[in-house]
């Protein structure tokens, strides 16, 4: 089983999906750790990123989630191009949207300093979101504990 939890930066992937591997015992993906080094210079410096510079990105992703037999992946996956070619030929899967306001992910943002992606691009990543249309939603202004129970409690994960 692989558990995509899906949003723009700064809507809790990474910080709801630690605790989520960590209750149910699985291997935690951060797609983060993934970007290429030029992937990761251009938005540094504040540049979106293209279909081009993603497609590499989530074939290697796309490798690694094949290998793994359960794991939590934090991923972007902001359109649907994207999130199937992140799971093209798996079957085990299923996708937790992680959605809040524009106003709160940005405040989120800047209380936060991630390695390498500014605020400046959140307005990029919501103009490119494409809301799943088959996802777990989760609001993402409760707390991170309320998140995950909202969760398992709608997955019914072990």
């Amino acid at each position: 089983m692989i558990l995509v939890l899906m949003g723009v930066s700064g809507v809790g992937k990474t910080t709801i999906g630690v605790e989520l591997a960590r209750r149910l015992g699985w291997r935690f993906i951060d797609a983060d750790d993934y970007h290429p080094p030029g992937n990761v210079a251009k938005m540094a410096a504040g540049t979106p990123l293209t279909d081009a510079d993603r497609w590499p990105w989530l074939d290697t992703l796309n490798k690694e989630l094949k290998s793994a037999a359960e794991a939590v992946v934090a991923c972007s996956a902001l359109k649907e191009v994207y999130r199937q070619r992140l799971l093209d030929g798996i079957r085990d899967y299923k996708l937790v949207f992680l959605t809040g306001s524009f106003h709160l992910i940005r405040s989120r943002l800047s209380e936060r300093r991630h390695r390498y992606m500014p605020a400046s691009l959140l307005e990029s990543q919501f103009a490119t979101l494409e809301p799943p249309e088959r996802a777990t939603e989760i609001d993402v202004a409760a707390s991170v504990d309320a998140c995950v129970e909202a969760i398992l409690k709608k997955l019914t994960l072990p």
